[in-house]
């Protein structure tokens, strides 16, 4: 399928010209990785009069660990994830997502920032940056300002950014001292497919657990109601039982091409004890090594 609308493109320098640029054309797009772009502008989703290209913006490439924040700029691609021995030591189950992107191919373009920004149900970060207590670090060119994680998305391929607003990077929250963390994507072959399902845990002896879903609701899913469970209750086989029970509230999974509700809720509580699992053996140092595929 070929891009049969026409519109004018323009590889910015800076950022300057970018801000410029978006306030002189409301309908306006970005590209960085493009993955989702293009797609959308081949189905003709969508039809900017410009598209502005930011992939040599200067700073926006860069991945940093500063007091316990994670900082990932907006043109760091998933195999940059994947590679960086920051992420391998601060965070490695970030790289474990990453593994599960798509293909090579896209993993070389694709960004964690484009996804978020696309905000489709089914985008492999949404559930990680919820455990990690994210924030988006948002630019009108005058200003920055952190928006947290779960304020971000409004629905499918809805968020809160504003047309003249572009998304410098994200900032994870590590947790203090030794943490461990799982992340499990459901997909029906191994390769460029869409997850049916995900699962993202992060488990901490000072902070706790955290718990997060993808692909069962309009937006990812914070399990808050299981984390304060387990919080007072101690984890063993009656406990998964009734972490199970738990999450018929927390998900609204939907039939599609790619699964039915029925087994995606039946999948994610398999998930879920399955990660949890792992991610206390991670913390004890006897856990599968990250990147491993857990289904």
């Amino acid at each position: 399928m070929t891009i049969i609308s026409d519109f004018d493109y323009i590889r910015a320098t800076n950022l300057k010209e970018v801000f410029k640029l978006l306030n002189q054309n409301k309908s306006a797009m970005l590209l960085a990785g493009g993955t989702d772009l293009v797609g959308n502008l081949k189905e003709e989703m969508i039809k900017p009069k410009l598209v502005i290209d930011i992939k040599n913006i200067k700073g926006l490439d860069k991945i940093k660990y500063v007091k316990n924040e994670l900082f990932i700029g907006a043109l760091v691609t998933f195999d940059d994830l994947i590679h960086s021995k920051i992420i391998l030591d601060k965070c490695p189950v970030v790289m474990e997502m990453a593994k599960t992107v798509a293909s090579k191919a896209i993993r070389n373009r694709a960004t964690m920032v484009g996804n978020i920004c696309s905000a489709v149900p089914c985008m492999d970060s949404g559930a990680i940056l919820h455990v990690y207590e994210a924030s988006v670090i948002v630019s009108d060119g005058k200003k920055e300002w952190d928006v947290p994680v779960k304020k971000w998305f409004k629905g499918p391929r809805k968020t809160i950014l504003k047309k003249n607003e572009i998304v410098m990077g994200i900032k994870l929250a590590i947790p203090k001292g030794n943490h461990s963390g799982v992340y499990m994507k459901l997909g029906r072959y191994k390769g460029e497919d869409l997850a049916q399902a995900t699962c993202a845990v992060v488990m901490s002896k000072k902070e706790g657990v955290r718990i997060s879903f993808g692909s069962v609701a309009p937006t990812p899913v914070r399990a808050l109601s299981i984390e304060k469970y387990l919080k007072n209750n101690e984890f063993n086989n009656q406990t998964i039982i009734e972490i199970k029970k738990m999450v018929e509230d927390i998900i609204s999974p939907i039939d599609d091409i790619r699964a039915s509700k029925e087994y995606r809720m039946h999948m994610v509580k398999v998930m879920l004890e399955r990660s949890l699992k792992i991610a206390q053996d991670r913390l004890n140092g006897v856990g599968v090594v990250y990147g491993t595929n857990h289904l």
